[in-house]
């Protein structure tokens, strides 16, 4: 049996009133909480009077009126984003706009989510285009901070995190969260990518990371390692259940998910499926059909 997740599920805040986390690193939580967004929507700001911003999050509630008012005094020269869903890029452009500045992220999605795809997020914001497209390994510079852009496929195709040189810290967005999993949902979710960019994140050996969602993960390593075991682990579950003769992912989902809420089982599909899909990918499972929710699956002779 494979050692739980060590999730960090409490931390303490104050909605729309800004943090100093760090000599560089600030953070303001929306007033979004939800099933999806946890406690809300962590806004980052990075640098001291000439700053980024991470994520700005949504155009919602008393959420912008906060920004405002943590950034009095400074001036914006950069607004990153790390992916496109409604809880983290909407406020992007109307802040850079304010501020005279660039949105930068990695640009549009890879693979489009499908019209009857189960929501597993918060909504996409589908007015989400960067001014700037960026890359794996691009360096962003301020007056006091140095960003350097890492793609890390998986949860979305055009997630990017952001590593804080200085301060050897990496900002998730989604891509890994203290309180929860990620979910990864096909097409625009792909598991191979997402074990792929867990072990790219895990080999740069951050400090500390610090995810939208939830607090700081201190002791990034194992935490990371704990991440990637559980999917594996998962992987071994499926694997079996078809070896049992559970051909169906709805069969696998009513044997692995016996003590979830039934309502939550639609969801619970999406995440086996992406899963199955990896498991065909890599030669372990054979499908009749291209993967999907209604296909049948055997083990790969």
């Amino acid at each position: 049996m494979i050692s739980p997740i060590p999730f960090v599920k409490s931390f303490e805040f104050d909605y729309g009133k800004p943090a100093q986390l760090s000599p560089l690193i600030r953070r303001v939580v929306a007033d979004n909480p939800g099933p999806f967004t946890y406690t809300g929507t962590g806004v980052y700001i990075i640098g001291t009077d000439e700053v980024a911003v991470i994520d700005p999050g949504p155009v919602t509630g008393n959420h912008p009126a906060a920004i405002d008012a943590a950034l009095e005094g400074c001036t914006v020269t950069h607004v990153l984003v790390t992916h496109h869903h409604a809880d983290h890029s909407p406020l992007a452009k109307p802040l850079a706009e304010k501020h005279g500045c660039k949105v930068y992220g990695y640009g549009l999605q890879i693979r489009e989510p499908e019209g009857g795809e189960v929501r597993l997020e918060a909504g996409d914001d589908l007015t989400f285009k960067p001014d700037i497209e960026i890359r794996d390994g691009n360096i962003i510079k301020g007056k006091d901070w140095t960003v350097r852009a890492l793609h890390t496929p998986g949860h979305t195709s055009n997630h990017m995190c952001y590593a804080l040189e200085e301060e050897n810290t990496l900002f998730s967005g989604d891509h890994i969260m203290g309180w929860s999993t990620t979910v990864i949902s096909p097409p625009d979710g792909d598991m191979g990518d997402y074990f792929n960019s867990l072990d790219h994140i895990k080999a740069q050996n951050f400090d500390k990371i610090w995810p939208t969602h939830g607090p700081c993960i201190e002791d990034p390593a194992p935490f990371i390692q704990a991440y990637i075991d559980h999917r594996r682990h998962r992987e071994q579950q499926i694997l079996d259940k078809v070896s049992e003769g559970l051909e169906t992912i709805g069969a696998i989902v009513e044997s692995l998910y016996t003590h979830v809420d039934k309502r939550l089982h639609p969801a619970a599909a999406h995440s086996v499926l992406a899963h199955i899909i990896h498991l065909v990918d890599t030669g372990r499972l054979v499908s009749n059909s291209t993967p999907g929710l209604r296909s049948t699956y055997k083990i790969a002779a």
